[in-house]
């Protein structure tokens, strides 16, 4: 199970598990097997927990929260109460010869009761002011000036994902090339950041 905020890397490590491991990823998205016909998004599950027994792979159920949310909640309908406690099940079946990863943006959205069919749950914070140095000379790394004035960017890069980050140096960069510029200014990469922090979607 991987839970943290969107652009942290989650979708990211289920395909270097599938690379690793030399299997083909599947890529299952839960909004669109939810229905509102009686019975019908149980039936797409079993389909898809068949598939995981008969075609080896790395299953990653993307924004499994859409379809295992907690079922305390009181405005959930009964039909979704029926569907997590079908996928409950089914993630009790025996062992299959796949690899099941499920990722959520929103962990504090499950049923508790889906956390323990995992094995191991891995948590994706937001960068620390460390990482997101560490992402910004990654990305700029022929474009960097002798110094930046990281204080600025710390300030910019807070509460962005690493993937928004990465954003805001593409950007940054093709500005540089389009003006004729070698290098990257401090205010250049600060402004690029701050655009980011204004389309960045909202992680509560």
């Amino acid at each position: 199970m991987l839970v943290g905020p969107p652009g942290t890397g989650k979708t990211m490590t289920a395909n270097v598990l599938a690379g690793e491991l030399r299997l083909p990823l599947f890529t299952i998205r839960l909004d669109g097997l939810i229905t509102k016909m009686m019975g019908e998004t149980a039936a797409k599950l079993r389909v898809i927990f068949d598939a995981l027994g008969q075609t080896r792979g790395v299953y990653l159920f993307d924004e499994v929260d859409a379809l295992a949310g907690e079922r305390a909640i009181g405005n959930d309908v009964g039909e979704m109460r029926r569907v997590l406690n079908s996928f409950l099940q089914f993630l009790d079946q025996p062992d299959s010869p796949s690899l099941l990863v499920a990722a959520s943006n929103h962990p504090q959205l499950l049923d508790r009761a889906l956390f323990r069919r995992f094995e191991l749950v891995v948590d994706y914070p937001l960068p620390t002011p460390d990482v997101a140095r560490a992402v910004v000379r990654s990305r700029l790394a022929t474009m960097s000036p002798r110094r930046w004035a990281w204080d600025r960017v710390d300030q910019a890069a807070a509460g962005l994902s690493h993937a928004e980050i990465t954003i805001a140096c593409e950007l940054a960069a093709k500005e540089a090339i389009l003006s004729g510029q070698q290098h990257i200014t401090t205010a250049a990469l600060v402004a690029a950041l701050q655009e980011r922090q204004n389309a960045a979607p909202s992680t509560s």
